[in-house]
């Protein structure tokens, strides 16, 4: 990376730039702010730029990213950098272990090295494991042991704390303990978008910087300069389903794939509203019901985040319409005559009421509930929400 791939956080990257050349870099910083803010992204900036071979050459870029160093930090194989995130407990079991322990170690392994997978091809995707109890003892146990090594290249090591705010009450005593006692050759980055449940000793030590969403102006210009390949009408669609959450962002940027003349991100977006369609017409609910059941079972999970996102969306575009039929600024511009027909030909619904059905659903895939129960439970509920001017 470099500082050019930072989308948004301008602020941030001023702070930490002017740290970095004038050797007053903190040995312990807190960065706080919304999910999918960047705010790891920046973390994992840090740590290349402590241990590019090549920053020297041209220090306002930050590090190179193709250098060995950056290369292992990005492979989260640097011995230098240790990323930490919530983990199952038989992750860490150690001694001698009889075949059902080493067969759940295997397979907590197996989920382990799944998650970094998913984090090198998702930068701003916080890695947790399902059944963890949180950040553990033994984890801390390990940074102290760690933290007693000088770095083998460079001047410091450097300790990513993930979901810092999910540390267990004895791991974040810990932690507090080794942050009062620090190496100088030690820099912590806690990570977090929960800062209020951190301990505020642990807070009082840290020098804080405050992220907050990215605007959809910082992340239109990114996509402009870095993915022309991204035309409109999709350009818009990912600026603003995300909302400045570049998780979701990133996700849809790199599952993109091309259906004939639509991409991907717009042919979920046209069925959605091909089953708006049926669930608006008198008698074919049986048929949006089956509709929907059908993409719950050939969806997979971000899809149907997607699928849902984009009624949430059509329905701001007619929500919008209603109010100023001139409104230009629309999240689907293309189906301009689709939303204006919406809004002429139906009374005004509930749209809160449809919002807060929507996300539910959304926050229930999120949660791994079952797809199919997911999506045909929201079509009952939104279907007495609407009726015809």
């Amino acid at each position: 990376m470099s500082w050019n791939d930072i989308i948004g956080q301008k602020q941030q990257q001023r702070v930490l730039k002017k740290a970095l050349e004038t050797g007053r870099f903190a040995h312990a910083y807190l960065f706080a702010g919304p999910e999918g803010s960047g705010k790891e992204s920046l973390a994992f900036e840090i740590a290349s730029i402590f241990n590019c071979r090549n920053r020297e050459t041209l220090p306002e870029k930050g590090a190179c990213g193709t250098c060995p160093d950056c290369r292992k930090v990005r492979e989260f194989m640097h011995e230098n950098v240790e990323y930490v995130f919530p983990v199952e407990s038989a992750l860490l079991e150690t001694g001698e272990t009889g075949g059902r322990e080493n067969k759940r170690f295997a397979e907590a392994r197996e989920r382990y090295e799944a998650l970094l997978e998913e984090k090198k091809l998702n930068p701003y995707f916080s890695p947790a494991m399902e059944r963890s109890m949180g950040i553990l003892t033994e984890q801390v146990l390990s940074l102290q042991h760690k933290a007693t090594f000088m770095p083998k290249s460079g001047d410091r090591k450097i300790f990513i704390i993930s979901q810092a705010e999910r540390l267990h009450p004895s791991a974040a005593n810990k932690l507090l303990k080794l942050l009062e006692e620090a190496p100088s050759h030690i820099v912590f980055i806690l990570v977090s978008s929960r800062p209020e449940a951190l301990l505020p000793t642990i807070r009082s030590r840290c020098q804080a910087l405050w992220f907050s969403r990215v605007s959809p102006g910082d992340l239109r210009s990114w996509l402009e300069i870095n993915r022309p390949d991204i035309l409109e009408p999709e350009l818009s669609f990912i600026v603003n389903f995300s909302r400045g959450n570049l998780r979701l962002a990133w996700e849809l940027i790199n599952s993109r794939s091309t259906l004939g003349e639509e991409t991907r991100t717009i042919a979920i977006r046209n069925q959605a509203l091909d089953y708006l369609r049926r669930l608006l017409t008198p008698g074919k609910f049986h048929e949006a019901l089956a509709m929907c059941e059908q993409n719950a079972k050939t969806l997979n999970r971000s899809e149907l985040t997607l699928y849902l996102a984009s009624l949430l969306l059509f329905f701001q575009d007619v929500n919008h319409r209603r109010i100023d039929p001139q409104f230009r600024l629309l999240n689907n511009p293309d189906i301009a005559d689709a939303i204006d027909r919406f809004a002429k030909n139906f009374a005004p619904p509930d749209f809160f009421r449809i919002s807060t059905i929507a996300e539910e659903a959304i926050r229930s895939l999120e949660r791994n509930a079952n797809p199919l129960l997911v999506m045909s439970s929201f079509t009952s509920e939104i279907s007495p929400l609407f009726r015809r001017a």
